[in-house]
């Protein structure tokens, strides 16, 4: 036992560090990918204990000047000066939006995504008529419930759909510290569906213990520090991420950033 007993502690040791790792990974991950895909300049961190985003789960070009050729529709094009509630969609879309998902376009100050200056819900997504081959000339029409004016003076032609399943998404680390016996007492949550506030939060959402959503537990410590114009330039956002996990005195720290793309 002597000889045996060290060897099987490390053995339990080396595990358990190996599957701290791989929870730590797993929730940084999701964070990350959240972050990549979020709306241009929609985080918001109240603290460095919690920060919020609009998660997106597809995007593109759509069309900007009507279409001169003989028989082609007179609407579907937006140039930023009057309501439009008709897109057409010039690219391919990674995912097709269901009916309620929310379009967004131009998303320069970060609470207009949020009070729903610059998005619109979508009616329908329909494909191009079949006809003429050389009418075909976008991949997807969108129909919005309501006709809308999206801020002017925009040259971009670029939108992202929120999908209306999760809209803004907060992730909240939790009475992070240790107890007497190396473990971790904090827990990191991830809030979701739970529509949107126009003004920025002033403090972290209190979760909801057994109903809000968890990433990962047996937090020792995090933080979150987001920069939106780090280098002094709009597409330099950055999320620096601190998580460590402690259990039963074994503990790992993962350090990871996040570049952020906020232009529109």
């Amino acid at each position: 036992m002597v000889f045996f007993k060290p060897a099987f502690d490390s053995y339990l040791a080396a595990g358990r560090r190996a599957r701290l790792s791989e929870l730590a990974d797993t929730a940084l991950r999701k964070m990350s990918r959240d972050i990549r895909l979020a709306v241009p300049n929609s985080i918001r961190s109240p603290s460095d204990q919690c920060f919020e985003l609009v998660p997106t789960t597809a995007g593109g070009r759509y069309r900007m000047g009507p279409d001169t050729s003989p028989g082609a529709p007179s609407n579907g094009w937006f140039d930023g000066t009057a309501a439009v509630s008709v897109l057409d969609v010039l690219t391919p879309l990674s995912s097709t939006p269901a009916a309620g998902d929310w379009l967004v376009i131009d998303n320069q100050n970060t609470n207009d995504v949020y009070s729903g200056t610059n998005r619109a819900a979508i009616q329908s997504v329909a494909t191009p008529p079949a006809l003429d081959p050389n009418l075909a000339y976008y991949y997807h029409r969108i129909t919005l419930q309501a006709a809308t004016q999206f801020p002017g003076g925009y040259n971009g032609g670029r939108f992202v759909v929120v999908p209306n399943a999760q809209n803004a998404a907060f992730y909240v680390c939790s009475g992070a510290g240790v107890d007497s016996g190396g473990s971790g007492t904090g827990t990191l949550y991830r809030f979701a569906n739970y529509g949107y506030n126009a003004a920025t939060p002033a403090a972290c959402p209190v979760p909801v213990v057994g109903t809000t959503p968890v990433l990962v537990s047996k937090v020792r410590k995090c933080s979150f520090v987001y920069s939106p114009n780090q280098g002094a330039t709009q597409q330099s956002g950055f999320v620096w991420m601190n998580l460590e996990i402690a259990e039963q005195g074994e503990r790992i720290v993962l350090v990871h950033g996040t570049h952020v793309d906020n232009v529109p």
